[in-house]
């Protein structure tokens, strides 16, 4: 609950900057329910003045006036909900990157839910509430007392059959929102659901259609499919019932006020114009009512979207920006490292401790599920460390926020996430003003660029969601580009070999080389011998736990088979060309 509220300001705050706005919609609100008296009055002139009378020019005038009334009213009505559109729109605009702030960093935090996009999807909700028909109808409502008060003016029956009918439709309102409540909720569960495995199928099309699951999982999505629509239609079912029934009690009351106003005209306790506006009078008292019930449904839904954003922003506050710190040149330490999955109390990797120095290379080996990956999220602060801390120049990662740490790092996971756009853009990372020497540099540097060239528009080639268009070797190769881009201290590699052939392994070797050559450090975790052929150390995992560290010469005849170690030994790189190559490397070469 304290997280909430602690997050209540930001969604309050970004609310807070409309005031205006709202002082405005409300003094327009304040005038339009005044001018919706008009056609009350105008009825009531008509019959006790135009009729009797017989006066063809205050007829005209009556009617001039009238018209003059309705289409300042009508003018008011279309800048009150132009102003609340621009309200919704300017609360999207403001918080529009945190809530994709939340969705990014959610799944690291272990925070997401079900629907990874939900925090889109709740602002839109309240976006769509803020710029819609209901706050008007908010704003209407403090208006039913002065209604009522006027028919009270008519006649007092009058005034007690429109107070009536006004606390039944308060009554129906407290009714929708107690049975509306829950179905939204519920609602909004089998929605996440829904969405995450459709989400899910998109993402493993191949396999589908590979292993011809398609009918397993479309199955699952139909149950969810159907869940979430039951559970809608019970809202709209219920919402929808208190509308109509609402809407037809205060037809029902307009003519039953009608009926009482004639009575009143044949006992001669009022005017034959009370008839008539009388009826138009208590109409429109009980108009907002009616209108906040048909919107209830939007207004529970946006209430608890709201909530779970403000929880959610609660619990991941906006990043402090931390003092500025020189870029890393030196050591990335790592001590007594404990890691754990995002949202998991367990540890799958502890104890770890080492150092490395500019210019050095490690390789990390072990076998599956011994912690390699966790290892290197946790180096490149994907995942937080549990236990103990990582270390670049002394200072640690808590240290930096993701924005000036990313250039100094480049990290290349298990699978090469390609984003839709050029690949130039996706190699620069979508920088707002990136370097092309650098990003042909990089691409150099990943042995990509004769790849790239040989595609029908080179670097300007526009690909795809996830890639499409390259196949996995090329992705691998494109993803390797945008790990080197701009030359950063440390590189973490993860399996960078697994979708590589002979020629994308040498170009591998040189991009691990020209790490070291230029002053940096890099970390690759391997399966295969052959992508250690660059690195000078060696880690074994195993159980999540480091089982041995050092040279790797000396560590492979430890851990590896004799005839393992003698493919190792013939897979030695080239020496590295130039003299700006570490000393400790060319030793090593």
């Amino acid at each position: 609950m304290n997280r909430s509220q602690n997050s209540q300001p930001e969604l309050a705050a970004s609310l807070g900057r409309s005031r205006a706005a709202f002082l405005g919609v409300g003094a327009m609100s304040g005038l339009i329910n005044l001018l919706y008296l008009t056609g009350s009055f105008f009825m009531l002139e008509v019959y006790d003045r135009v009729i009797p009378s017989r006066s063809i020019p205050t007829l005209v005038g009556l009617s001039l006036l009238a018209l003059g009334l309705y289409l300042f009213q009508g003018a008011l009505d279309i800048v009150r909900a132009r102003i609340l559109s621009r309200v919704g729109a300017a609360f999207d605009a403001e918080l529009g990157h945190r809530a994709f702030d939340l969705v990014v960093r959610a799944p690291l935090k272990g925070t997401g839910s079900g629907d990874g996009l939900l925090p889109l999807r709740d602002l839109d909700a309240v976006r769509g509430f803020l710029a819609g028909s209901g706050p008007g109808a908010l704003f209407d409502l403090p208006w039913i007392p002065v209604y009522l008060a006027v028919c009270f003016l008519f006649h007092p029956l009058i005034g007690v059959a429109a107070l009536c009918g006004g606390l039944v439709l308060v009554v129906v309102t407290l009714a929708t929102e107690a049975t509306t409540r829950a179905p939204t909720r519920a609602a909004t569960t089998h929605g996440q659901a829904r969405t995450a495995l459709a989400e899910a199928g998109r993402r493993n099309a191949e396999v589908l259609a590979a292993l011809g699951m398609q009918d397993g999982i479309g199955r699952r999505w139909s149950m969810a499919n159907a869940a979430f629509i039951d559970a809608n239609q019970r809202v709209a079912d219920i919402a929808g019932g208190f509308g109509s029934a609402a809407r037809i009690f205060r037809m029902v009351l307009q003519s039953g006020v009608l009926a009482l106003g004639a009575w009143l005209v044949i006992r001669g306790e009022a005017s034959a114009g009370v008839i008539i506006a009388s009826s138009i009078l208590v109409s429109r008292a009980l108009a907002p009512a009616e209108l906040a019930v048909a919107n209830w449904k939007g207004f529970v839904a946006a209430r608890q979207a709201w909530r779970r954003l403000s929880d959610l922003m609660g619990r991941l506050p906006p990043e402090a920006q931390p003092h500025p710190l020189p870029p890393p040149r030196a050591s990335l330490v790592v001590e007594g490292l404990g890691v754990a999955p995002p949202g998991v109390p367990r540890l799958v990797a502890r104890d770890l401790s080492f150092g490395l120095r500019a210019g050095q290379a490690l390789g990390v080996i072990g076998p599956s599920a011994s912690g390699k990956s966790s290892l290197v999220r946790a180096l490149v602060g994907v995942w937080p460390a549990s236990l103990g801390c990582v270390r670049l120049d002394g200072a640690s990662l808590d240290q930096w926020t993701p924005r000036p740490l990313g250039p100094h790092l480049g990290y290349l996971p298990q699978e090469a996430e390609i984003f839709a756009g050029t690949i130039a853009e996706n190699i620069a990372r979508f920088s707002p003003d990136p370097s092309a020497e650098a990003v042909v540099a990089a691409a150099r540097a990943a042995g990509a660029h004769e790849m790239i060239l040989r595609l029908p528009e080179g670097y300007d080639t526009r690909l795809g969601e996830a890639g499409a268009g390259l196949s996995a070797g090329q992705r691998q190769r494109v993803g390797l580009a945008r790990a080197l881009y701009g030359d950063p201290f440390l590189v973490v590699l993860d399996e960078p070999n697994a979708n590589l052939d002979a020629d994308g392994e040498h170009a591998l070797t040189r991009a691990i080389l020209g790490v070291r050559a230029r002053g940096g450090i890099c970390v690759v975790v391997a399966h295969r011998p052959s992508a250690l052929a660059a690195v000078d150390l060696v880690l074994m995992m195993a159980e999540g736990r480091a089982q041995a560290f050092g040279p790797k010469d000396e560590v492979l005849r430890r851990v590896l088979r004799p005839t393992e170690v003698a493919a190792q030994a013939t897979a030695q790189p080239a020496p590295p060309v130039g003299a700006d190559a570490p000393e400790a490397l060319q030793e090593s070469a």
